[in-house]
């Protein structure tokens, strides 16, 4: 379930309006009864819920789901289990955002007043001129809000932090003694895009921003909260000036992520990993405990543990050392013939 604190949920939607929003349809010999209460990963969702499938590489997630709805192609309808009812679409991801999307919308500043009454706000904070502080937010005593930063419905900010310039802070939850440069965007919705007949949509992002103590966030830097799950920077970390965190990324204890780098949706770094300007990561990537990525390579495979990566695609240093050696060697001979 999305943390009430940054979204509004609707009550729930009968079958018979599901199908109608979805253009779903049921397999033969099932009737529209009941109710969907949420909306749900496969691995999570329980009765009542909702889930998609639409990739084999979670057929195992597909077996043990308590789901009681999983939107699915025809094609894939049978491998629905039996106390699921399926419902079947062209494309399931984009049915299941549709109906994401009627249930679930992030909270917004409610009323005209910059500084919603029910904030909390501990004593010695400093509240720069034009800061807006959602409702319910929490800010921790000796903390500093710069001029124009936005402090959305729910967020809470620990002690002793700092909030720079025209800052946006929106599903977070931030930590202790952490450092958000001016500029820099936190939780806003990640980039999930699907489409059906109907055209693209944006796939609803419903989890949050964790930003552990001591974490430093530079100029312009944006972190995405979740799709469903956290997205989460580990204590001491370190980012530079214009890095882009995609949403679900897991960052570990005293990383560092160097300007221009790209963290796509759902990676793993490792604690103490560091990253070169400019260096990529393809969603789904692990990188281990103390490697490192150099500046400008692109990783498309899993990095281990201590390991430093080069080029692009990147590989083991030695090796992209190697063969640029070698590619050199083969060119000047060339140009000498």
């Amino acid at each position: 379930m999305p943390d009430l604190r940054f979204f509004e949920v609707a009550s729930s939607l009968s079958l018979d309006q599901v199908i109608a929003l979805t253009r779903a349809s049921l397999l033969p010999g099932v009737e529209a009864r009941g109710h969907i209460l949420a909306c749900a990963p496969l691995a999570s969702a329980g009765d009542g819920e909702a889930a998609f499938f639409s990739d084999r590489r979670y057929l195992g997630s597909l077996k043990k789901t308590q789901a009681g709805f999983v939107f699915v192609t025809e094609d894939n309808a049978a491998l629905i289990p039996e106390h699921s009812v399926a419902l079947v679409v062209k494309s399931p991801q984009a049915a299941w955002a549709r109906l994401a999307n009627a249930l679930y919308t992030p909270l917004r500043h409610d009323g005209t007043v910059a500084i919603h009454p029910t904030a909390r706000i501990e004593d010695g904070v400093y509240i720069g001129i034009g800061v807006v502080i959602g409702q319910n937010a929490e800010i921790g005593s000796r903390t500093r809000l710069e001029a124009y930063s936005v402090i959305g419905p729910g967020c809470t900010i620990g002690r002793h932090c700092r909030v720079g310039a025209h800052a946006t802070l929106y599903c977070t939850l931030m930590g202790d003694r952490v450092q958000i440069a001016s500029g820099a965007h936190i939780g806003e919705a990640g980039f999930g895009v699907s489409g059906d007949e109907q055209g693209l949509l944006d796939v609803p992002q419903l989890g949050r921003v964790i930003l552990q103590d001591n974490v430093s966030v530079g100029s312009g830097t944006c972190i995405d909260r979740g799709a469903y799950d956290d997205t989460v920077i580990g204590e001491a970390t370190k980012i530079d000036n214009l890095v882009q965190i995609a949403h679900n990324v897991q960052v570990g204890r005293q990383c560092i992520i160097a300007a221009h780098a790209g963290i796509s949706g759902s990676a793993r770094i490792g604690d103490g990993a560091m990253f070169g300007g400019r260096a990529g990561l393809i969603d789904h990537i692990a990188v281990g405990a103390g490697a490192k990525v150099a500046a400008g390579a692109v990783v498309y495979k899993d990095v281990p543990a201590g390991e430093m990566w080069s080029g692009f695609p990147a590989k083991p240093s030695r090796q992209f050392l190697r063969e640029a050696a070698w590619l050199s060697k083969q060119a000047s001979q060339k140009d000498k013939g």
